[in-house]
């Protein structure tokens, strides 16, 4: 599903086969949790209208009847948007998210909506209401020789979260593109983890309309795929000023990426920063950036060892921030206007309390406890007004690195997947602290970036690296990201793990 000529026009069979197929592998890895909510027979009915449309054609449009996953926090008309949460257990949309509305009009098909972390809230895919999601690079362990079954109950490797449904759903080959949201790495993670491409474009460059928020100062909608040729594809069908969301730029319109195969990239700058060698960094992580860093140079790339002095504090000033959005936006869901309402009559404020005590779970009441505690006239000063100013610290850290180098390069994680038994060990806020390391200083200097899958570990687990470039740069940030794709050459799934007819 994730390739497929366009040279002529497809047929309304052969998409329909098409649909079939991805269906068919969706119920042979169903165990692995990717999707809650599956429309196949709605997709069924999206792929005869596409059909009957004069205005879009599958001649040299790669996203013609591709069959596409939505993160379950992206607002889908008539489709349940739940955010893995009780809260909105029974909120159905009625409106569609502008990035789905804008890859619909390219011609792909919506097949449903997938797993996550409760309100985006989590680094591992555990924390919603549905099962655990995961990942199905478990398999290609040596002990398993490559034999995926769906009975099997030992412990497994989880896909990063919070869009981890996202990521499984690519790497599975049953979607060719998904879409997830990044607020500090929430899509790079999961696609490190997964062995997919995932890409955190600029902020403001794609439309958050519909996007059900988190943290708006830092939320992004991401693009997880198998390469980079399809990623591309996809940003160039969504991005772009949207009139339904003041914060995309209108002042420089988005210009299509153009991508270029190239044997050299001679003359490429590409920045070291020396901070990302994090204490818990795995040795195998450390080999590959650093091999991965000698072969750019042997391919004309010059590399520098750069600083970002500031990003020791990311993680606290990244956290704060956070947690006082969180409390911000939390606040709408009190049980009178939609989602979950508490069965108590009591008073007004026992209803808000018993709603939200009913709904949220740990992770979310722990962060709107927190932000509460940040946000107080005695503590904004001294957490979030502090908070604020060393994310100008921060962004003016990657400016002044741009200012020498175009692209950087860094781990995407600390390591591997870990497993479900030790992760589930960690208290949400450790969890998110350690995943989360390499990633949200791009959120909160909104500058894209996206993770590339390099190699296998020796338990063949995927390891990927992260490309960073400066604000609106994507067609650097691609171009390098599809020349180490071509000089890496990872393998598909498939190759390692054959899934029960």
């Amino acid at each position: 599903m994730c390739s497929r000529a366009t040279q002529h026009t497809l047929t309304q069979a052969e998409l329909l086969a098409a649909l079939a197929k991805a269906e068919l592998l969706q119920l042979k890895w169903r165990s692995l949790n990717a999707f809650v909510t599956e429309c196949w027979d709605q997709a069924c009915k999206d792929v005869e209208i596409l059909t009957s449309k004069s205005s879009v054609c599958s001649e040299n449009n790669p996203l013609y009847g591709m069959p596409l996953a939505v993160k379950d926090n992206f607002c889908t008309q008539g489709v349940k948007t739940a955010c893995a949460s009780k809260m909105l257990d029974s909120f159905v949309p009625p409106y569609t998210c502008t990035v789905v509305d804008r890859l619909q009009n390219r011609g792909m098909i919506v097949v449903g909506k997938t797993s996550m972390d409760s309100f985006a809230m989590g680094s591992g895919g555990m924390d919603g209401t549905n099962l655990p999601t995961k990942n199905p690079w478990t398999w290609a362990a040596p002990q398993y020789q490559g034999k995926f079954s769906k009975e099997s109950d030992a412990d497994f490797r989880i896909p990063g979260g919070s869009s981890g449904g996202s990521a499984v759903a690519v790497a599975a080959d049953i979607v060719y593109g998904a879409l997830g949201s990044d607020t500090g790495g929430s899509v790079r993670i999961p696609a490190a983890y997964c062995g997919v491409v995932g890409l955190k474009p600029t902020t403001g460059l794609l439309s958050r309309h519909g996007l059900i928020p988190l943290v708006n100062s830092l939320d992004c909608p991401g693009i997880i795929t198998k390469t980079v040729e399809q990623c591309t594809n996809m940003l160039n069908a969504v991005a772009g000023h949207d009139p339904l969301d003041s914060t995309t730029y209108h002042s420089r319109p988005f210009k299509p990426v153009q991508l270029h195969h190239q044997d050299s990239i001679s003359g490429l700058k590409i920045g070291v920063p020396q901070e990302y060698l994090a204490p818990d960094t795995s040795q195998e992580v450390i080999q590959v950036w650093q091999e991965v860093a000698d072969k750019l140079e042997s391919a004309g790339a010059s590399v520098e060892r750069i600083s970002l002095p500031h990003t020791q504090y990311s993680i606290a000033c990244y956290s704060v921030l956070n947690y006082c959005e969180v409390a911000s936006n939390m606040a709408r869901f009190d049980g009178i206007e939609y989602g979950h309402r508490a069965a108590t009559d009591e008073s007004t404020e026992a209803l808000y309390a018993q709603t939200r005590h009913e709904a949220f779970n740990d992770v979310v009441r722990g962060r709107i406890f927190a932000g509460n505690y940040f946000l107080l006239k005695s503590n904004y000063e001294k957490f979030y007004l502090q908070a604020a100013k060393l994310r100008r610290l921060i962004y003016q850290d990657f400016e002044k690195a741009f200012s020498t180098v175009d692209v950087l390069l860094t781990p995407v994680a600390l390591g591997v997947a870990p497993l479900h038994s030790s992760f589930s060990r960690l208290e949400n806020r450790a969890q998110c602290a350690q995943q989360d390391v390499f990633t949200q200083p791009s959120n909160l200097a909104g500058v894209p970036a996206i993770s590339v899958p390099i190699k296998l570990s020796q338990h063949n687990l995927p390891i990927s690296l992260q490309l960073i470039t400066n604000r609106f740069n994507e067609q650097t940030l691609l171009n390098t990201a599809l020349f180490l794709e071509s000089m890496c050459d990872f393998p598909n799934l498939s190759h390692y793990v054959q899934c029960d007819p």
